[in-house]
């Protein structure tokens, strides 16, 4: 057996020994800033539309349909990163290291050619995915004028977040942090500059983007090329294998569906909302998601602070430490979930307010989150179960967990349930809580049931 305690790579951390409570806050803290910063680069470009003069609602619906877009993008770097960096991690806690620089080089390449690929697909048939995606005739050129620009863009987001995991995968949560921290600081400055200073308005706010995106994949790609890394990307490491790659994207697959079915939940959304309530529904729905989108970083910023833990550890044979962590990651979630379903419940202006002055859109979008957040306290189980699935390498069930809530469950309600009450955009609102439940307790019955038996599959062979 390797040797697996020269560890950490962590900035004096121990993955393997430091003590699982202060070692989770101090890996998962960074990640959480860096999570919360990496979204306003979205939500700075909203809440600066949203007050645009005159043309803010209309503008900041049209922004708000492009998100199903960016999205998908993101998810593109999830499926081969978030499938990689885990295990890169399990290679490291076995002390295989030359194996995890191979998965870092092939998922460097892999994110190169889909950032390719998924440029041309949405310059071609951008403006067509838009209208499917919600767009209507009044929205579609504050929607297609911010989009056109930030698809090209897209090699800087697929390696700014995609070789960021491998970051955070070593134990370098602050270095993570910086990543995204130093283009979303680019983008808060250089919003206002652009879009008013400039007078570029949408346009101005989707070139701020992808300027700091490009700005955050220099950082991240010379960190992953310098000393400092205790993975490198190396020259000899890029050309894809399928030994390698594969298992890699078997594992991301789980996170992609995540992050994908979110696209496909805007269209599902959108579309039938504006069936049921037009635009101003539509509308509500953009506060809404990007208010569902923030708040749960925290949560993912816990399950990446706990990922390189779980992983290191269970690769190592750690398994009681395995263990400490995700009840630990449990808790930690229950309690911020229970924490954000109090506020969106019986203070929704708190959230509403940032995104609209409007008074009509502002009561529309309250009286939704009540709805639609009703059962958010619960949700702290289910990413905790679902993220350690991943964590631990067990790509099937976290698979099945992912199509579960969106796929198996919320898309069918968003049609099914408005046919069974009689305000039917409250039916459309009404899917996500009712969905929550059902998938949190078949998650936490099969995490409870599959727990133990998996981790008494031991030490995972090195592939």
């Amino acid at each position: 057996m390797n040797n697996r305690n020269e560890n950490n790579g962590s900035g004096g951390a121990d993955l393997g020994a430091d003590r699982i409570g202060p070692l989770l806050f101090k890996l998962a803290f960074p990640a959480i800033v860096a999570q919360i910063i990496n979204v306003m680069y979205n939500l700075v470009d909203r809440m600066y539309i949203g007050h645009i003069p005159d043309i803010g609602e209309a503008a900041l619906t049209g922004v708000g349909v492009t998100m199903p877009v960016i999205m998908a993008i993101s998810a593109f770097a999830a499926l081969v990163s978030m499938g990689g960096a885990p295990r890169a991690s399990i290679m490291m806690g076995l002390g295989e290291n030359e194996k995890a620089e191979k998965i870092l080089g092939n998922c460097t390449t892999m994110l190169v050619i889909m950032a390719v690929i998924l440029t041309a697909v949405f310059l071609i048939f951008g403006r067509d995915i838009l209208m499917i995606f919600g767009a209507s005739d009044q929205t579609i050129g504050y929607a297609w004028e911010y989009m056109q620009i930030y698809a090209m863009g897209t090699i800087f987001v697929q390696i700014a977040l995609g070789l960021n995991a491998f970051i955070n995968a070593q134990g370098f949560a602050k270095m993570g942090m910086f990543t995204v921290a130093i283009g979303a600081v680019c983008n808060i400055i250089l919003d206002p500059i652009f879009m008013f200073g400039f007078d570029m308005g949408v346009q101005g706010a989707a070139w701020a983007t992808i300027l700091s995106q490009a700005i955050s994949c220099v950082w991240v790609f010379c960190f992953l090329t310098g000393k400092k890394s205790r993975l490198r990307i190396r020259l000899r490491n890029l050309k894809p294998e399928g030994k390698v790659i594969g298992p890699s994207l078997a594992l991301g697959i789980s996170p992609f569906i995540m992050q994908f079915t979110e696209s496909v939940l805007s269209v599902c959304f959108n579309t039938s909302l504006a069936k049921y309530g037009g635009d101003i529904a539509v509308g509500a729905m953009t506060i809404l998601s990007s208010v569902m989108q923030f708040s749960m970083l925290p949560l993912q910023g816990l399950t990446q602070g706990a990922q390189p833990i779980v992983s290191y550890n269970y690769g190592a044979g750690n398994l009681d430490r395995v263990k400490k962590t995700f009840f630990l990651l449990l808790k930690s979630s229950l309690i911020y979930s229970t924490l954000l379903w109090a506020i969106s419940v019986f203070a929704p202006q708190v959230f509403v307010s940032i995104f609209t002055n409007g008074e009509e859109l502002g009561e529309y979008a309250r009286w939704a989150m009540r709805i639609y957040m009703a059962m958010s306290l619960i949700f702290g189980a289910q990413i905790a179960c679902q993220q350690t699935f991943i964590a631990l390498g067990n790509a099937k069930t976290s698979v099945f967990l992912a199509l579960l809530r969106k796929v198996i469950l919320l898309i069918p309600l968003i049609y099914i349930i408005p046919h069974f009450v009689d305000n039917k955009a409250m039916g459309v609102f009404l899917a996500e809580p009712i969905a929550d439940t059902i998938a949190v307790t078949v998650t936490v019955t099969l995490f409870t049931i599959s727990f133990r038996k998996l981790l008494k599959n031991g030490i995972p062979e090195t592939k």
